[in-house]
């Protein structure tokens, strides 16, 4: 079965777009880069995030292929931890011609809802547009951008636009059917 998928870009231009949000209260979430590259771990976080929004793309991936990508120079992971336990992360990449690519964004289903995301949005935002300060000789980022489609959580595309994203291009298709795969097989049936 086919559905109609919308995919929408959008992108920041200067630091000065970006609006962050307002932390959560207390010191329980924090925020820390993934420094080890580990296939491992990054597959956990985009299985355990995009399970139940039908991320699939990656689910094909070797091994090998998926530790390419963790260690691609310029490549992050961000991760928001609430009292230890992952809870969300933001994976950028560098690209040519001093822009970031967020590409991947979103929190595990049992922390929506409780303003951790757009918190860590902002987070990794912040760090895409500081990330030349990690990558000797990397040019400083000039654009960071992103996309989301109509098959993400329905409060995406706002938080998008209330930290400062504006949208530059909409695609729209159509799609095969998928079910959602969960953080493992048959997780979300």
């Amino acid at each position: 079965m086919s559905i109609t998928l919308t995919t929408w870009s959008l992108e920041q231009t200067s630091p000065s777009d970006l609006r962050p949000a307002t932390p959560p209260e207390g010191d329980d979430v924090v925020v820390r880069r993934a420094e080890v590259p580990s296939a491992e771990f990054s597959r956990f976080l985009y299985t355990a995030v995009g399970g139940d929004i039908r991320w699939s793309d990656r689910l094909h991936l070797t091994y090998e292929q998926w530790q390419e990508i963790v260690e691609k120079p310029g490549a992050e992971i961000w991760v928001a931890y609430d009292r230890g336990t992952p809870a969300g992360y933001v994976e950028l990449e560098a690209q040519p011609d001093g822009v970031v690519e967020i590409l991947y964004f979103g929190l595990i289903p049992a922390f929506r809802g409780r303003r951790i995301g757009g918190h860590l949005l902002s987070y990794g935002t912040a760090r895409a547009w500081d990330l030349a300060e990690r990558w000797p000789g990397r040019e400083a980022t000039k654009r960071v951008w992103l996309h989301t489609c109509s098959l993400d959580g329905p409060h995406a595309m706002a938080n998008y636009e209330r930290r400062g994203f504006r949208l530059f291009d909409t695609k729209v298709e159509q799609a095969e059917e998928t079910g959602a795969p969960g953080p493992w097989p048959g997780a979300y049936a």
